[in-house]
């Protein structure tokens, strides 16, 4: 009853980068309903309570401007000198100035 994990038909499988035929055909479907019923979206939209409108924009969101990761730094301050010390301070310190003005 259908075919052992890794076995298929099609040795080759779908070329790299090729899309799926069904999330092709359901993305085409998706772009048409919302061209076809924009304006009707935006008086929908329109008629919203403000918290409503603002969970609405954050699900856009995600869709239309790309998450960035989270950087993290470490620093061990015991394992530097004096003088690298003093450079961060200083340039702590100047960077605060020059915000201040």
């Amino acid at each position: 009853m259908g075919l052992q994990k890794g076995n298929t038909n099609n040795p080759n499988g779908r070329p790299k980068g090729k899309p799926n035929k069904a999330t092709g055909s359901i993305r085409q479907r998706i772009n048409a309903f919302l061209s076809d019923n924009w304006e009707q979206m935006e008086k929908d939209f329109e008629a919203l309570e403000p918290k409503d409108r603002l969970l609405f924009y954050e699900k856009l969101m995600q869709y239309g401007v790309p998450k960035l990761q989270s950087t993290s730094l470490s620093t061990n301050y015991d394992l530097m000198t004096d003088e690298q010390l003093n450079f961060i301070i200083e340039k702590l310190l100047s960077h605060e100035q020059t915000t201040e003005n």
